[in-house]
């Protein structure tokens, strides 16, 4: 009888224990169905942004250099002074030449208007003669030596006016040349002072002063902290229903789950970061191994989040894409 009982109980035991396994069961796929399966999630997520580097346009001597890295920096603010004496002498030739030329100029014009009175005058006197050229008022010598001199001072006329033609002092183009050279140097003056493209915070400065500066060579680096974002890579089965425009819920291990960032699905990856590897993967073997790949995938942040909880360029994120929109 006690058998009977034991035996009893166990089957009662095991088949609510059966009925527990089978609600949880119930309960994680309703869950799966319902909410998991509406997001998806990962880990290999890092904070990026596009940095503006510091390139002087001109070549001179470093007279100041007035950051520091981690200095923070607005849009406009003094970066670096190069020396500007050999600019500003530069400008003062180009300047001078400017001037010399307006004034060159200047002569092709009066040099056109003497060329016209001569040509009127000579013009007047050759007609003149001509109706008195077959009387025998003047010999066949005069004759030609007034019609030489007319046809020279028309020839004269021609080689002023072209010149002049369809323009003025100002727009000559040798006085458009001397004021573009002028320009340049000018430009090359103001490019003596580097200011900072954005704001930012500097990083990756490699100049000192007394050091020369060549152009195009980068002295530094302003990192827009403002603007970054999220490049999370996601495996290429979890992007089925990955669209643009998707809201993002974003954790960083900087603050932790105190403080959670929310941003938008911005665009996914033209290729697997494989893809565009340096030295890409060689598949074409016998020894081929399938590897899920990854896709980046862009997440823009929202900016009153980042003033209240700043980032870094770098830091390890976890994003949660809400793939159910």
């Amino acid at each position: 009888m006690a058998d009977q009982n034991l035996s009893g109980a166990r089957k009662t035991y095991f088949a609510w224990f059966g009925i527990g396994i089978a609600v949880l069961a119930v309960i994680a796929i309703g869950y799966w169905w319902l909410v998991a399966s509406n997001y998806v999630s990962t880990e290999d997520a890092y904070v990026q942004v596009s940095s503006a580097q510091v390139t002087p346009l001109t070549n001179g001597r470093v007279q100041e250099v007035r950051v520091h890295d981690s200095e923070e920096v607005h849009q406009g603010d003094v970066l670096v002074v190069i020396d500007p004496a050999d600019a500003k002498l530069t400008l003062a030739q180009a300047e001078a030449a400017y001037g010399a030329m307006t004034r060159k100029v200047e002569t092709y014009f009066a040099a056109a208007e003497a060329r016209r009175a001569d040509y009127l005058r000579t013009k007047l006197d050759y007609e003149r003669r001509l109706k008195i050229q077959g009387t025998g008022a003047m010999s066949n010598e005069e004759f030609t030596s007034v019609r030489a001199a007319y046809e020279a001072a028309k020839a004269a006329l021609g080689a002023a006016e072209a010149l002049t033609r369809n323009t003025d002092v100002a727009h000559h183009p040798e006085v458009l040349a001397a004021a573009a050279q002028r320009d340049t140097a000018k430009l090359n003056l103001e490019r003596t002072v580097i200011r900072a493209p954005v704001t930012g915070i500097v990083a990756q400065r490699n100049i000192q002063v007394g050091q020369m500066a060549a152009a195009g060579r980068p002295v530094m680096t302003v990192v827009p902290v403002a603007d970054v974002y999220v490049e999370a890579n996601f495996k290429e089965d979890q992007l089925a229903h990955v669209k643009k425009g998707q809201p993002v819920t974003l954790i960083s291990d900087l603050y932790g789950s105190s403080a959670k960032f929310h941003g938008t699905v911005a665009g996914l990856g033209g290729g697997t970061g494989a893809a565009f590897a340096i030295i890409p993967a060689q598949n074409a073997t016998g020894n081929w191994i399938k590897v899920v790949q990854r896709i980046p995938v862009r997440i823009t942040l929202d900016r009153d989040e980042l003033k209240a909880h700043p980032l870094r360029v770098g830091l390890s994120m976890k994003a949660t894409i809400d793939v159910s929109n």
